[in-house]
């Protein structure tokens, strides 16, 4: 018998800034602290969002809620590598890319809230709204792209992901379909090392989520999901490529959720305080803002007027959302059907007068 390699693959890590906000290597060109503020401002209002969302809801005033907390970087620096007219389909903790394509702290209230009109987005018109079913809009988005490349439009899809969805037959085979079809599509898969109460190792036995891309003929590569400057990097030379012609692309954030499943989960019952804690040092904005403080590009007036600032924003769109009067009952029938059939207009009749 005679074996011989018929093919073979790797999957790369890509890294700008350690835990402690020191750079590894050089830096890209665009990452001048002109540049980085921006995402370190937008870190700490997607946190502050967050913060005010949890408060909401564990005094009754929202539904239940999916934190973003520790997972900062991968929204913002997703968001911030896309064009305008590029297409977001999220998962359900996408705030900061969402918040830094315009949607506002309003209609993220609204549609946490259980109010539809939040996923009406007054800024980026054609983003997806949030996703709760895990991975049923991978295909979504692998549709997306098609449609822009039949179109001869140069535009991406980004689909984002948590890293159980990964092992889900829907995210599979929108792959394998954005693979034959070389759509403009990337797929950010944000690796926080829990699927709910599954931890990573027990979701699948593959080296790297990074990985699962390769079967598809995707390329796949694994980024520090906690350093916002290589999260957009490789966010935007993907979205550079799949734009040029060059196919999709599966970049999987290593990051760590640093908060309950959702306000509905209790985190204690599955996994130590320790392990949470040993995560704290690496989080996103404390590793951002360390980089700027060793940079002179940042100081403690700054930082606490932006708090301020953010708070004060916060605790505006909160109240503004809290004194929008609710929909009437029948408006749960408005948005299914083109032309609504017989039984559903009666019951819609009822709640009218309800």
């Amino acid at each position: 018998m005679v074996t011989t390699t018929v093919a073979q693959f790797s999957v790369t890590l890509r890294r700008h800034l350690d835990r402690d906000g020191r750079s590894v290597g050089p830096l890209p060109d665009w990452a001048a602290p002109c540049t980085l503020i921006p995402l370190y401002r937008a870190m700490v209002r997607t946190r502050a969002f967050d913060q005010k969302a949890v408060a909401l809801q564990r005094t009754g005033r929202l539904g239940t809620y999916a934190s973003s907390l520790g997972q900062e970087a991968v929204g913002v620096g997703l968001a911030a590598a896309m064009r305008d007219d590029d297409v977001l389909v999220p998962s359900f903790r996408e705030h900061g890319a969402q918040l830094w394509r315009g949607v506002t702290m309003r209609e993220l209230f609204l549609y946490w809230g259980g109010d539809e009109r939040g996923s009406d987005f007054g800024g980026p018109r054609q983003d997806f709204p949030v996703s709760v079913p895990v991975g049923s809009h991978a295909p979504h988005a692998a549709g997306v792209a098609l449609a822009f490349r039949l179109r001869g439009e140069p535009r991406c899809a980004v689909c984002v992901l948590g890293d159980g969805a990964t092992s889900k037959g829907d995210v599979a085979e929108a792959l394998v379909f954005a693979g034959i079809w070389q759509v403009p599509l990337v797929v950010v898969v944000s690796n926080n090392q829990w699927a709910i109460s599954v931890p990573r190792t027990r979701q699948t036995a593959a080296a790297t989520l990074a990985q699962k891309a390769i079967a598809a003929g995707i390329e796949g590569e694994q980024v520090d999901g906690n350093d916002v400057i290589a999260v957009r990097d490789a966010v935007a030379e993907a979205l550079e490529r799949a734009r040029g012609g060059g196919g999709p692309r599966l970049i999987e954030a290593l990051t760590y959720r640093l908060c309950d499943h959702t306000t509905a989960d209790d985190a204690s019952r599955y996994r130590d305080d320790a392990e949470v804690s040993a995560h704290w040092p690496e989080e996103p904005l404390l590793r951002l803002r360390a980089h700027l403080h060793a940079a002179g590009a940042w100081s403690k007036t700054e930082e606490e007027a932006l708090l301020a600032a953010c708070r004060e924003e916060v605790e505006r769109e909160a109240a503004a959302w809290l004194a929008t009067p609710p929909q009437p009952a029948a408006t749960i029938f408005a948005h299914t059907y083109a032309t609504m059939p017989e039984e559903l207009r009666r019951q819609a009749a009822e709640a009218a007068v309800a």
